[in-house]
């Protein structure tokens, strides 16, 4: 009866995303947040197919066009940039790069801190001293600063970049890790898997981590966010997608340069960014609240 009691202390493994489709019906944010990132991700898988024209072909008697202009029979929706490349045609390609970057940093970084959090967390002592000290010092240096440092050392590139990425960002996701887990270790229902013999691989997986998750997956959607805008930091600085590749940090840098006679070369491309991250912040309240309520009223 004693270890029987203490079973049911297991949430239903429904009840952890069941609320969440219900909160999102009653989150009209969730929805223009959904729709904005799946429109930026559809266009992202489509983009051979909606763009107008080749993202680097330069034609240098059109350099320059402003939104809407037209030229041989061919409309210019966004214009041109000082190379004469169709603005829209690369903004669509730049979409690529940039939810490249984003997603596969958020999952390696993600996927690295949850099992360095779970690991110090659950075992605690040794682990917990030494990966927490890790945390510590990676912590102690400005992440723009070891991004740059570390570009500088890789060499700049799409891997190197989401290798840069992942690198730093993982210390958020392993200590909220250690955090829940310090608390999870302690329930009763763990207590009573090991009563029943469970060996600690079988708690992780089957108690520790299913409890974790929900914090991880809104940290990441918050963090794709952040991982995008990092990408067109670095590329802004010289240190990230190389400029034959279109991207939207790299259209940044260009139309930084163009400000006072180019308004729309740095326009678009912000615009996307903008849109971009907002949906992944509006997503990521949703996803905190329908998850999580206690670190929403907070």
């Amino acid at each position: 009866m004693a270890v029987g009691s203490v079973l049911p202390e297991v949430p239903p493994r429904r009840s952890s995303w069941w609320p969440t489709w219900r909160a999102a019906r009653r989150d009209p944010g969730a929805w223009v947040g959904a729709v904005v990132l799946g429109s930026v991700v559809l266009v992202a898988w489509l983009a051979p197919h909606l763009a107008p024209m080749d993202p680097d072909a330069q034609d240098i008697i059109h350099r320059l066009l402003p939104p809407m202009a037209v030229r041989t029979g061919h409309r210019f929706w966004l214009g041109t940039d000082q190379l004469g490349r169709d603005l829209l045609s690369r903004v669509t390609f730049g979409s690529r790069i940039s939810l490249l970057v984003g997603f596969s940093a958020v999952a390696l970084s993600a996927a690295f801190g949850t099992t360095v959090g779970v690991l110090s967390g659950y075992f605690g002592r040794l682990w917990d001293d030494l990966l927490m000290r890790v945390t510590d010092v990676q912590l102690a240096f400005p992440s723009i600063l070891l991004s740059l440092a570390i570009v500088a050392i890789l060499g700049a590139g799409v891997r190197n970049l989401i290798a840069v990425l992942a690198i730093s960002g993982w210390v958020g996701y392993a200590r909220v890790t250690r955090s829940r887990v310090l608390g999870i270790r302690e329930r009763e229902y763990i207590e009573a898997a090991r009563a029943l013999g469970a060996r600690d691989q079988r708690i992780i997986f089957r108690h520790v981590v299913p409890n974790v998750l929900p914090s991880m997956l809104t940290i990441a959607s918050f963090s794709l966010g952040g991982m995008i805008t990092s990408e067109a930091a670095l590329t802004f600085l010289g240190l990230g997608i190389p400029s034959n590749i279109p991207s939207w940090g790299g259209m940044l840098t260009d139309g930084a340069q163009y400000l006072s006679v180019a308004w729309w070369l740095a326009t678009f491309p912000g615009a996307a960014i903008m849109l971009t991250v907002l949906a992944t912040n509006l997503i990521g309240d949703w996803l905190r609240d329908a998850l999580d309520p206690r670190a929403g009223a907070g």
